[in-house]
C-alpha cells in the first residue's frame, strides 16, 4: 500500500494543468485554461482547468476533479496507478506502508513478473527489428499483412528466434531469475536445461489496461511443425486470459470518448482495424467472452458491438456472447462479414470511410441478428420460426432494466410478426419468480407522474447551501440576526442585530437551531463532510477534499466549484457582458438562501397541517392557532427577504 507520506507529496507537488497539459491541448482563457472536451467529439471548448482551484471540469459530459480524478477518467488508471503515476512524473520516491510478510512476497513477486514480462517485450521487438532472422520471417509477414512499422511498433510486435534456448540463455546472463521466468512462462525448465516456449514465433504482447505486459500470444508461421498455431503465457499472478482484452491499452480513450466498443476475435483484426482508424476495438484472444472482460470494457462504456466473421464457428461464438452482454445490462449489436472475410482481411483494401460506413450500415441489434439468421436458415419453417423467437425471448429475459425489455418484446413483435401478448406471456413463463410483466393494453393506462416542483425547489436551495459552503465558508461577513420578540400589543415580531460570523458557522448555527436535514442523500453526505472539514482543520483545501470523497460526491463538488468558471468559455466578456461578482454580496446570498428555505420549510409545514384539520371534524383551534403563527413567521420572513441589500 502507498504510504501516506508518499500521497500528500503527489498532492503538493503535481500541477492539474501540467497533468492535463500532457493529454490535452490547454488554452490560456483569463485566470483558467479551455480545450475541447477529451471525452466528447465537440467543436466547440466546453473543458475547464482552473489551476487557482487545482480542478478541471467537461461541461460536455458532466465529468470533473483534481489531477487524479483526470487520469483515472482519461487514462482509466486505478486510483494507485494513477498516483504512482504522478509520482514517477514529479520525481517522488514511492513509499510503502508496512504490510505483512506474506502480501509483502506477492507484491514484490507480481512487480518482478511484471519487469521480466516488460524484458521479454524488449527482446522480442528488437529481435524483430534487428536480427537477420526476424526481419527476414516476422517483419516480413507483418508487413505483408499490410501492417506499418509505425503499427509495428506502437503494438511492441516481436520474434523470438528459433533457438531453442535464446531468450532464456540472455534472460539468465542478466540476472533474472529463473523463477519469475518459468512463472511467466516465458521459459521451460528441464534437468537445468532452458527451452523458450515462443521459440521460432510472431510474438503480440498482452497489455493491462494501464499499459502494463500481462503476457504474450504468439503465432507460428511455419505450418510444416507440428504445433499448435496460436500459444499464449500460462496463467499467472499478472496474466488471467479470461480477465484481459488484447488491445484495451490503445482502445480505451476512443472507446469511452466514441461510447462504443468494437469486439473482435484475433490480434490482427485488432491491429488492422487500429491501423484504418477504427481504435475502439478490443479483442477477447481467440477464447470465448467472459463476464470479466465485460466487465472490464463496461468501465468504459454501455454499448458493445460484436463484429465476427459470417461462417458458422463465428456466428455461434457471437450467439455464446449476447446473453451475458445482456446480462450486464449493456447494449450490443452484432456486425458479420461477407464470405471468406474476417475484420483483417476486409479492412486490408478499404479506406476508413469505406469500413465506418460499412459497420454503420451493417450493423443490427441482437434481435435483427437471430431475425436474418432465421431468413436465411429457416425460411417458412414454423418449427424453426418458434425455435428463433424462444432463443430472442431468452435473450430479452436476461435483461435487468425492465424498460428496455418492454421495448425489445415491441422491437421483436414487429420483427416477427408475432403478438406482444403471446411474447409477454412467454417472457412471464420465463420468470416464474417475478411479476408477471404488463400487455401493451395495461401499459397504456399507467399515467405519467407529475414533475414534483417541491423536491426541485429543496434540491435547489440545498445546493446553493453546498456552493456557499465550498467557495466561501471561511471568510468572515456581517450579518444581521433577526431575534424574536413580541411588541407591546403582544405581537411576534423580529428585532434586527448585526453580528459578524464566519459563513461556515452561521449556515451550521442556523441550520441546527432550525433543525434542519438535508433531504438529497449526496448533499447531507457532503454538508456533514464539509463541516467536519471547516471544524477540525480551519480551512478545506479543495484537491485534497475531493480525493476523500467517492468519485459521484467529487463529480458533485466539481460541478459546483466550477460553474461560476463556465460564462469564460463563451468569451462573454469581450462582448460587454459582465458577471456579477458574487464576494460583494456574500452575506446577502447567504441570508436568502437561508430564509428562502426557512420559508420553504414553513409552507411544507402549514400544508401538513391543513391536511390534519382535513381528517378531524372537530377540535381543530389548537391546529389553527398554530397555522396562523405559521403565518405571521412567514410574513416576517417574506418582509425581511425583500429588504436584503
Amino acid at each position: 500500500m502507498i504510504s501516506k507520506n508518499t500521497i500528500d507529496k503527489v498532492f503538493e507537488q503535481s500541477r492539474v494543468e501540467e497533468v492535463i497539459g500532457d493529454f490535452v491541448q490547454l488554452k490560456k482563457s483569463g485566470s483558467n485554461y479551455k480545450a475541447l472536451s477529451p471525452f466528447t467529439n465537440e467543436k466547440t471548448p466546453s473543458f475547464v482547468v482552473s489551476p487557482v482551484k487545482q480542478i478541471w471540469k467537461d461541461f460536455s459530459s458532466g465529468k470533473g476533479g483534481n489531477a487524479i480524478a483526470f487520469l483515472m477518467e482519461h487514462e482509466h488508471f486505478t486510483y494507485p496507478e494513477a498516483i504512482k503515476f504522478l509520482a514517477r512524473k514529479y520525481n517522488i520516491e514511492i513509499e510503502e506502508t508496512k504490510i505483512n510478510k506474506q502480501d509483502k512476497e506477492k507484491a514484490s513477486e507480481r512487480e518482478s513478473l511484471y519487469i521480466v514480462s516488460n524484458f521479454a517485450k524488449d527482446f522480442f521487438k528488437k529481435k524483430l527489428n534487428e536480427s537477420e532472422e526476424g526481419k527476414a520471417i516476422g517483419l516480413s509477414y507483418f508487413k505483408e499483412r499490410g501492417f506499418s512499422l509505425e503499427t509495428i511498433n506502437q503494438f511492441d510486435l516481436g520474434f523470438s528466434p528459433k533457438e531453442i534456448n535464446c531468450f532464456s540463455k540472455i534472460a539468465l546472463k542478466k540476472g533474472y531469475a529463473k523463477d519469475f521466468l518459468e512463472k511467466t512462462g516465458l521459459s521451460i525448465f528441464q534437468n537445468d536445461k532452458s527451452v523458450d516456449r515462443f521459440r521460432g514465433r510472431i510474438i503480440f504482447p498482452i497489455h493491462s489496461m494501464s499499459g502494463r505486459v500481462l503476457g504474450f500470444g504468439a503465432r507460428i508461421l511455419n505450418n510444416e511443425i507440428k504445433s499448435a498455431k496460436y500459444l499464449n503465457s500460462p496463467e499467472s499472478l499478472i496474466y488471467n486470459k479470461s480477465k484481459v482484452l488484447y488491445g484495451i491499452f490503445y482502445a480505451k480513450q476512443e472507446i469511452a470518448k466514441l461510447d462504443n466498443c468494437f469486439i473482435v476475435e484475433g490480434y490482427t483484426d485488432v491491429i488492422q482495424l487500429y491501423q484504418k482508424g477504427i481504435k475502439n476495438v478490443v479483442s477477447s484472444s481467440g477464447t470465448a467472452l467472459t463476464n470479466d472482460q465485460i466487465i472490464l470494457i463496461r468501465r468504459l462504456t454501455s454499448n458493445i458491438t460484436m463484429l465476427y466473421d459470417s461462417d458458422r464457428a463465428g456466428i455461434d461464438a457471437t450467439l455464446r456472447g449476447v446473453d451475458m452482454i445482456l446480462s450486464a445490462g449493456m447494449n450490443v449489436s452484432i456486425c458479420t462479414f461477407p464470405n471468406g472475410h474476417d475484420p483483417d482481411s476486409f479492412s486490408l483494401e478499404r479506406s476508413n470511410q469505406e469500413i465506418k460506413d460499412f459497420l454503420s450500415q451493417n450493423s443490427k441489434d441482437f434481435i435483427q441478428f437471430k431475425a436474418s439468421i432465421l431468413s436465411e436458415n429457416a425460411k417458412d419453417d414454423p418449427i424453426l420460426k418458434a425455435k428463433t423467437i424462444n432463443e430472442i425471448v431468452n435473450s430479452i429475459s436476461t435483461i435487468p432494466d425492465r424498460i428496455k425489455q418492454e421495448i425489445y418484446v415491441k422491437h421483436c413483435s414487429k420483427i416477427m410478426d408475432v403478438s406482444e401478448e403471446v411474447l409477454f406471456n412467454s417472457l412471464a413463463q420465463q420468470n416464474k419468480n417475478e411479476v408477471t410483466y404488463l400487455s401493451k393494453r395495461n401499459i397504456n393506462k399507467i399515467k405519467k407522474t407529475p414533475k414534483n416542483i417541491k423536491v426541485d425547489i429543496l434540491f435547489e436551495l440545498e445546493k446553493k447551501i453546498i456552493e456557499i459552503l465550498l467557495l466561501y465558508g471561511t471568510q468572515k461577513e456581517k450579518f444581521e440576526e433577526l431575534i424574536l420578540k413580541k411588541d407591546e400589543n403582544g405581537e411576534v415580531v423580529m428585532e434586527p442585530t448585526i453580528v459578524e460570523s464566519l459563513v461556515y458557522e452561521k449556515i451550521f448555527l442556523d441550520l441546527q437551531q432550525d433543525e434542519v436535514e438535508f433531504t438529497n442523500e449526496s448533499f447531507k453526505i457532503l454538508y456533514k463532510a464539509i463541516i467536519n472539514e471547516f471544524q477540525k482543520k480551519g480551512k478545506l483545501v479543495i484537491d485534497v477534499f475531493l480525493n476523500s470523497l467517492e468519485p459521484d460526491l467529487s463529480n458533485h463538488v466539481t460541478s459546483i466549484l466550477m460553474n461560476e468558471d463556465r460564462y469564460q468559455l463563451h468569451d462573454w466578456l469581450s462582448k460587454n457582458i459582465f458577471v456579477k461578482d458574487k464576494n460583494k454580496v456574500i452575506s446577502q446570498l447567504v441570508s436568502e438562501t437561508i430564509l428562502s428555505l426557512r420559508t420553504y420549510l414553513i409552507n411544507e409545514k402549514v400544508k401538513e397541517l391543513q391536511e390534519e384539520t382535513q381528517k378531524k371534524s372537530n377540535n381543530n383551534n389548537q391546529i389553527l392557532e398554530e397555522i396562523t403563527d405559521y403565518y405571521k413567521l412567514k410574513s416576517l420572513l417574506s418582509n425581511k427577504l425583500n429588504r436584503v441589500l
